[in-house]
């Protein structure tokens, strides 16, 4: 397998233009109902008067874009009853699509909803990291095409030793449930933390889209 590859995120840079979406849809040519790679908004909290008339704000908003992250301990390859689901070459899991027979058991069981399952095509279909372009010496496309520099992928030990090691960022699920292989580097209003009301009811409100 070699080196694990993986994503960094740059939530200070990303503004959910969805650029990267685009262009991972158009790159691999899919149908309009299925998507590898997600952008999602967080946004909450509102204004108060306090006693003297004063107002005061708690206001926050935040977008995260969102593919495989191809993780150490992929749940979709241990459920996948044909063995189509593996880590291959820069650890990096794809779908054989010989063996896939469109169960949906990996799209059910990742927390990340990252498989789906292509109804046009008949079996489950989910980023790979671009591995072809990546064994060429290329960023996957949605790294190439972010405006703002907000992704960015290799070798996960580097881009941890660069971006750090958080990979923990609502409305994500916790890391520690299959060990993304994903480096996020913090929206401010989560880094600073504030009182961290409004923050606490967005992802209570909002968890469950991932």
């Amino acid at each position: 397998m070699g080196e694990q590859y993986g994503f960094h995120f740059n939530a200070k840079r990303c503004t959910g233009c969805k650029t990267c979406m685009l262009a991972c849809k158009d790159g691999h040519d899919l149908d309009s109902s299925v998507s590898f790679r997600q952008v999602y908004e967080m946004q909450g909290g509102g204004w108060t008067v306090g006693e003297d008339g004063s107002l005061h704000q708690d206001v926050f908003a935040y977008h995260v874009s969102l593919a495989c992250n191809h993780c150490s301990a992929p749940v979709c390859t241990e459920v996948c009853p044909t063995g189509a689901m593996r880590k291959g070459e820069f650890g990096l899991v794809s779908v054989d699509e010989r063996r896939c027979i469109g169960c949906g058991y990996c799209a059910l069981s990742c927390p990340y909803h990252a498989p789906k399952v292509d109804r046009a095509v008949g079996h489950s279909a989910k980023c790979d990291g671009c591995a072809v372009r990546v064994a060429a010496g290329k960023a996957p496309l949605c790294v190439e095409s972010c405006p703002l520099h907000a992704l960015d992928f290799g070798p996960i030990a580097e881009l941890r030793k660069r971006y750090g090691t958080c990979a923990d960022l609502p409305p994500l699920p916790a890391s520690d449930e299959t060990y993304p292989n994903l480096a996020i580097a913090l929206p401010v209003c989560v880094e600073k933390g504030g009182d961290g009301v409004a923050v606490r009811a967005a992802i209570a409100n909002l968890r469950e889209i991932v």
